[in-house]
């Protein structure tokens, strides 16, 4: 399966970045556009220079309407993303065909989890005919934000990832494991997303004074 492109929408820049470099982490996974209003998420879909979107992130309260209400008139699938907690706004989003509901803030490998589970979902229900084993594993993954129940074991290189985790207060980044195992820097990045989705460690991404911030692991 190609790339999932994702659409982010959320007029705080800081939390559309943020959002932004969750995406960029997880494998299978690309940014086609960064919007901050329901207009522009529109236009995106439009723009011969935005790529595919398969998935929009969306938030609920937007300069110009509602993320909720979006999600029910966009040509693709949609997380909505935000802090608004009422029950009735999850039902709305609900009726409106959002997929999964976060509550802001939540902790960054949640939405790295839900990401992979979306993958797994997509990965599912890509042939014509299902079953119902099928059916019931994809919807689990996308509630759950897992792989599923027959997510393979992790491979030898990722149990050499993990033994380099001391506990909960050891914290990584890809360079360190690249380092460590003797395997290139990407190859680590998609070892450690592979790890995140199956819920083996977290991730949080952490600031520096310049540049993109570093994805820091963690065992769960």
């Amino acid at each position: 399966m190609s790339e999932l492109g994702v659409l982010i929408c959320d007029d705080d820049f800081r939390v559309a970045r943020l959002h932004a470099a969750i995406v960029s982490a997880v494998r299978g996974f690309r940014i086609s556009a960064q919007v901050g209003s329901v207009g522009a998420a529109r236009a995106a879909f439009t723009d011969p220079d935005v790529g595919h979107i398969d998935l929009a992130l969306l938030d609920v309260y937007l300069p110009d309407g509602s993320g909720i209400d979006l999600a029910g008139e966009l040509p693709c699938d949609c997380f909505i993303v935000g802090a608004e907690s009422s029950a009735d706004a999850i039902r709305a989003a609900t009726r409106s065909g959002a997929l999964t509901y976060l509550i802001k803030p939540f902790d960054d490998a949640e939405l790295a989890r839900r990401l992979a589970g979306y993958a797994h979902y997509r990965r599912l229900l890509s042939s014509g005919n299902v079953d119902q084993r099928q059916v019931d594993e994809a919807l689990s993954a996308m509630r759950f934000g897992t792989r599923g129940r027959d997510s393979a074991p992790a491979s030898p290189t990722e149990e050499k990832i993990l033994a380099l985790f001391e506990g909960p207060e050891t914290g990584l980044f890809a360079d360190d494991v690249s380092d460590r195992v003797g395997i290139s820097a990407p190859t680590a990045r998609r070892h450690l997303a592979n790890l995140v989705a199956a819920g083996r460690l977290r991730m949080s991404l952490q600031y520096g004074g310049t540049g993109r911030p570093r994805q820091e692991y963690h065992l769960m």
